[in-house]
This record gives structure tokens, sequence and C-alpha cells, in this order.
């Protein structure tokens, strides 16, 4: 009676866990769901009467990419993806060599250095925002088509202090395995390409990640740094001017149709390097 009074309990428990995980996942999905529907809506205006679209077309989408007298979005596409694919290269492997720098030797600077970099991550970047552009405005990257590299730079430049979550899996891998490479006479490189790299997808998938995201959504330094020159505005830049009220009405699902352009190389990364995001510590160690 006992043991059939714990398995009710259960049962139900389960149950509640489940339906307000189903009602999490129903407001999480809704306003993916609301953007996408929207993003086809043949109504035109920010405010309609209706949640959903009462009809639905593909002209948003076409003149998302065809019109470009006032707000060019396939430009911005394109600015956008040339500084985030430069960025995540540079990224990746700035933080994958600090994080195993730090992880595996051993120097003078070593404690110091993590000291200040988690004092300095209390703050959020965009306090140097200031100093940032006239230091670019110095070194002419301020202007024209310098913009972007200008973009590649800051996004890059702070990534080294963002080694806490890949040193931290570094630690996880036994140092027998370097220990073992060092015997056969690999240098600090090879072991760093050819042992430790393999074993280390699923960071190395979370790096190429955060590092493309963090360009690909970022509105801030962008603003900062492009200011009026719109020729190299970002896609950030562009969904936010088509929401200012000379462009309200005419540009708000096309908006949203940008917002689900914007999301779709995202998640075409994430699909093609989700396979890669396994445990490559299996069978690492033998004997």
């Amino acid at each position: 009676m006992k043991g059939q009074k714990t398995i009710t309990l259960r049962t139900v428990t389960n149950i509640l866990i489940h339906v307000l995980l189903a009602v999490l996942a129903f407001i999480w999905v809704l306003p993916v769901i609301w953007i996408v529907l929207t993003s086809f809506r043949a109504e035109k205006g920010s405010y309609v009467s209706t949640f959903f679209p009462k009809s639905y077309t593909l002209d948003n989408y076409i003149r998302l990419f065809t019109e470009r007298n006032v707000l060019n979005f396939p430009r911005m596409f394109g600015n956008t993806l040339i500084i985030a694919v430069f960025t995540c290269i540079i990224s990746t492997f700035i933080v994958l060599a600090v994080s195993y720098s730090l992880s595996r030797l051993r120097f003078k600077l070593r404690k110091p250095y993590m000291n200040m970099a988690m004092i300095l991550g209390l703050f959020p970047g965009f306090m140097s925002i200031v100093a940032v552009y006239y230091i670019l405005r110095a070194l002419g990257l301020s202007e024209g088509s310098m913009i972007r590299v200008a973009l590649v730079l800051v996004y890059s430049a702070t990534t080294g202090l963002g080694f806490t979550i890949a040193k931290g899996f570094f630690d996880t891998i036994p140092k027998s395995i370097d220990e073992a490479a060092i015997i056969d006479g690999a240098t600090q490189w090879q072991i760093f390409t050819k042992v430790t790299m393999p074993l280390s997808k699923p960071i190395i998938v979370y790096t190429i990640l955060t590092s493309f995201t963090a360009p690909w959504v970022d509105f801030i330094f962008a603003k900062v740094i492009c200011r009026t020159n719109s020729d190299y505005y970002t896609v950030a830049i562009g969904l936010w001017n088509m929401l200012e009220k000379e462009y309200i009405h005419d540009w708000y699902t096309c908006f949203a149709a940008g917002a689900v352009c914007v999301s779709i190389p995202i998640a075409v990364i994430f699909l093609f390097l989700q396979r890669y995001y396994v445990d490559g510590m299996a069978g690492a160690v033998k004997g």
C-alpha cells in the first residue's frame, strides 16, 4: 500500500513538472511564432486590431532585399556577415590559446592576469566606448571602409578576458595526455593543435557560436563607431532604424522579416556544428 502511494505521488509530481515545462515552453516559443507570422503579415503598420495576421504575403521579404532607397538591408547584412566571420576566426583562436595557456602553462603573471580579467569582467564593456572610439579615431579607423576593420578589432580585442569557460574545460582534460605527448617528443604547439584540440570539440563549438553571435547582434558599439556612415551599418542598426517614428508604419512588417533573416545564420551554424558538440574525452587515455 505504501509502495502504491509512493508510485502515485511520483506520477502526479512528474505530470505537474511536465505540465509546468510545457507551459514555460509555450511562453518561450510564442514570441518566436508571432514574429515569424508577422513577417508574412499583409497589413501594414505596427498597430493592428488582431494578435495574429489576417492575411499573409511574401512582399515583406521581397521588399526587404530589393528596396534600397531608404534602408539598404542587403548591404547591412553583408557588412555584419563580414565583421562576424572575421571576428569569429580571430576571437576563437585568441580565446582557445589564452585558455590553454592559463590551464596548462605556469608563468609569473598567470594569477595576476586571471584576477585582473575577473575584476574587469565585472564592468560592462560599453563603459569604455568613448575611449575606444577616440583611440580608433586617432588611428584613422573611424571613417570609410576602415570602420569594418575597427569593429573587428573592437570585438576581438577583449575576447582574451573571456577565458573562464574554456579554461575550465581544458582543466578537465587529464595532464597525463600532455605528458605522454611530451615523452613522444611533441612541442607545446603540437600538443595544443594535435592533442588538445581534437579532444575539445564541445568547447570549440561553444566558442565559435559565442564569437560569431556577439558581433552579429551587437548594437551599441556598432552604432557609436558607424555613427552616420550608413554604408557600413550592421543589421542591428538597420533593424533599430526600422522602428524609428518615420519608418515604423511602413517598415514594421519588414522589421519582423529582418529579424527572421538575422536568426538564420546563427541557426545554420548551430545545426552544422551540433554534431561536433559531443564529449571528446571518451577513450582519450588508454592503459
